[in-house]
């Protein structure tokens, strides 16, 4: 393993803040104009919405009594500091550090939604027939910006290690 320099490492945390930047200003657009269930059609198969999210991903344990709240912080605070760990071992490695960069921005940002209102401010609400059969109406559970990061992250990592294990060949 390949120590990365410092500059690398600030590279990527610079990316990470800006993806927790992004994603607050996001969230905050939506606190300050929408009321919960506020929704804007954009196209015919996008709208703009207010969401709250008590839960994870596709509002996993999004009712289970509040404990959930700080369950999901620690998880996402103990991922931050494996991911800074990490970063710091790893800021050469640009696709592996920029997958790990999105998914720390991501964790922090839906990390600071749970601290400060108790829920994660979801907007991005995307629907289509064709998701009927598994989501009511054909809508895909909402998420935010911090949501896309981890999903992009985590896309990175898998490429990452395909492409990993393709050169050990």
């Amino acid at each position: 393993m390949a120590k990365g320099s410092s500059k690398g490492m600030l590279t990527w945390l610079g990316l990470a803040f800006c993806i927790v930047l992004a994603d607050q200003i996001t969230k905050w657009l939506i606190l300050a104009f929408y009321r919960l269930g506020d929704v804007t059609p954009i196209t015919s198969f996008f709208n703009i919405v207010r969401v709250h999210n008590t839960g994870a991903a596709f509002s996993f344990l999004a009712h289970a009594g509040g404990w959930q709240r700080w369950f999901f912080t620690a998880v996402g605070v103990g991922a931050a500091v494996f991911i800074v760990w990490l970063l710091r071992a790893h800021s050469s490695q640009r696709l592996f550090a920029f997958s790990l960069s999105c998914l720390l921005g991501g964790a922090i940002g839906n990390v600071i939604d749970r601290l400060v209102h108790g829920y994660v401010v979801d907007m991005l609400d995307f629907h289509f027939r064709w998701l009927a059969p598994l989501f009511p109406g054909g809508h895909f559970p909402a998420f935010n910006v911090a949501d896309t990061a981890i999903t992009i992250g985590s896309a990175g990592l898998i490429l990452d290690e395909l492409l990993r294990v393709r050169r050990s060949r």
